[in-house]
Parts: C-alpha cells; sequence; structure tokens
C-alpha cells in the first residue's frame, strides 16, 4: 500500500470503508501485495490523536444518519480497478505495478493505494491459488486508491502523472503497454468509483517509504510478491430506493 498524510490515518490491517454500489454480494479475501507503497511519514496529525481509534463520521454524518431517507456524508472518494490476470502471470502483472512509473504518494489530495491479490479464506499466505478463478468475472487482483476528495481523483486522472503511469507519455510507450496489457490480462480492466463512509482506523506502527512518490520494491516477475497484510470484504448490491436504510 501506499499512503500520504491519511485525515484521519488509514491502517491497511484494520481498514473498514462501506461501498454500495457493487454488482453482488459475497465475501471476498485478499493478500495486499508489496508493490506500490509508502509515503510520507504521518506527522503530527498521528501523534496528537488522543485514541488509538479513530472515526472520519462527522457530527453532520451522525445527523444525517437520523434523517430518514438521507445518505450518509462522503469521507473519501475511492477509485478501484477488477483485473483479470491470466493464470501463470500473476507475477509478471505484479511486476509490472512495481515497476511503473508513478509519483502517487506525492500528488495533492492523495491518502492511500494497495494492490490486492485474491486468495482463499483457509490458504496460508502466498500461496497463490484462486478459489474462484474459474466461475467469478470480476477479477483476481483490485487496485484500490483513496483520495481526500473527488477533485483530486480528476486532478491526476487527467495530468501528467497519470500519462506517465499508464504508459502515455510517447505512442511507442502507449503501444508497448497496450500490447504488454493483452499477453497478461483477460479482458479489460473493470473500473468501480466509491464513496467512502464511516471510515474507521488504527495509528499504524510504521509506513512504507516511497521514493519520488511510489514504493522500491523489487520484482523478478517469476515469483508472487509477499504479502503485506490481510483483507477481508463484503459486497453489497442496495437498490438506491434502500440505500439510505441500508447505511
Amino acid at each position: 500500500f501506499v499512503s500520504k498524510n491519511p485525515t484521519p490515518p488509514i491502517d491497511t490491517m484494520k481498514l473498514f470503508i462501506l461501498s454500495i454500489a457493487c454488482l453482488w454480494s459475497s465475501v471476498e479475501s485478499f493478500q495486499v501485495v508489496a508493490p506500490p507503497l509508502a509515503a510520507t511519514t504521518f506527522s503530527q496529525r498521528l501523534s496528537s490523536s488522543n485514541s488509538a481509534l479513530y472515526s472520519a463520521t462527522s457530527p453532520a454524518a451522525d445527523v444525517a444518519v437520523e434523517k430518514k431517507g438521507e445518505l450518509l456524508k462522503r469521507d473519501r472518494y475511492i477509485a478501484s480497478n477488477r483485473f483479470t490476470v491470466r493464470p501463470g502471470r500473476e507475477a509478471k502483472f505484479e511486476k509490472r505495478w512495481a515497476d511503473r512509473s508513478s509519483r502517487l504518494a506525492s500528488l495533492d489530495g492523495f491518502r492511500y493505494f494497495q494492490l490486492m491479490r485474491r486468495v482463499s479464506l483457509d490458504d496460508e499466505a502466498n500461496s497463490g491459488n484462486d478459489p474462484l478463478s474459474s466461475t467469478d468475472s470480476f477479477g483476481n487482483y483490485v487496485s484500490f486508491t483513496i483520495w481526500h476528495q473527488k477533485k483530486h481523483f480528476n486532478a491526476w486522472r487527467t495530468g501528467d502523472a497519470f500519462r506517465e503511469a499508464h504508459g502515455g507519455t510517447s505512442l511507442f510507450a502507449f503501444v508497448t503497454t497496450m500490447v504488454s496489457s493483452a499477453m497478461v490480462l483477460t479482458g479489460a480492466p473493470k473500473p468501480a468509483f466509491y464513496d467512502g463512509l464511516l471510515q474507521q482506523s488504527l495509528v499504524p506502527d510504521s509506513v512504507p517509504q516511497t521514493v519520488d512518490g511510489w514504493r522500491s520494491v523489487q520484482a523478478d516477475g517469476a515469483n508472487i510478491l509477499p504479502a503485506e497484510s490481510f483483507v477481508a470484504m463484503n459486497q453489497f448490491f442496495v437498490p438506491m430506493e434502500n440505500a439510505a436504510a441500508f447505511e
């Protein structure tokens, strides 16, 4: 993962973000692999916290809960992408993330990133086993980025940093990226965007460091990266007419 002066702080082991824009309901588990992660230090915001557990839910959001029919206030903006990686190409896919040209952690409004590799709940860490590879079309990897506000995500998406990270600096780089993706992925990535609600986290003991805004991780393309944490998540489909009651 990568994080940058989060407000409130975010910890990979304790992160819980409630989202309601998904297409089905099921339980999935992921291991967070080492690529891009690390960030600037958490600074005085962490040391000034009197409680280990921090909730970002504002008093206004608490009031909204009591007002029938109103949705909760957005705490953060989340951009995610699901990837279906071809069998046997997982290590190559992870290496592409580890080696990409990115300065994500240095951008205004960036808060957190991690790349997640789907695993079975009962498997040992770094097993490389995907329990749903033959039955699920949603992909076996997820990239997950948290922004302070949607405007910060839009600024990144339309700026030079996005083109640099996605091979858009030249025609040759773009074609190379597209060919490489076709060899590693089955189909195009599936993006999904969320309002982050009911954020809670513990202050982490340490934060991985970045180099020019990105994690420096050694990846050989032959072996999958070691897991840095374990993520459990549930996804729900909620009709919009029931959304306020669900929240």
